[in-house]
């Protein structure tokens, strides 16, 4: 299976976007984590099956209400075999 690493770019610190991400992300049964980065972007690392990745990134080009979502670099890789979904 894949394994996708979103940065996110915008208002997504502080507008509950992590928990968010977190909640459609365990919806579509994937693993992985999202974290605040230092420069205020979100990092986003999701496993699972490709169609369910794609329905999170699109979830991620969206974010929660108060959210404003500029950029959204992606890159795919192969699955490291993370287990649940956490927030950092």
């Amino acid at each position: 299976m894949p394994r996708l690493v979103a940065l996110v770019r915008g208002r997504v610190q502080g507008v509950g976007y992590r928990a968010f991400v977190q909640r459609k992300a365990l919806e579509l049964g994937l693993s992985g984590y999202a974290e605040n980065l230092p420069d205020g972007r979100v990092e986003v690392v999701a496993e699972g099956p490709k169609e369910d990745l794609e329905a999170l990134l699109h979830h991620l080009k969206q974010g929660p209400r108060l959210a404003r979502v500029e950029e959204v670099e992606v890159q795919w890789s192969e699955e490291t075999g993370l287990k649940g979904f956490y927030v950092y």
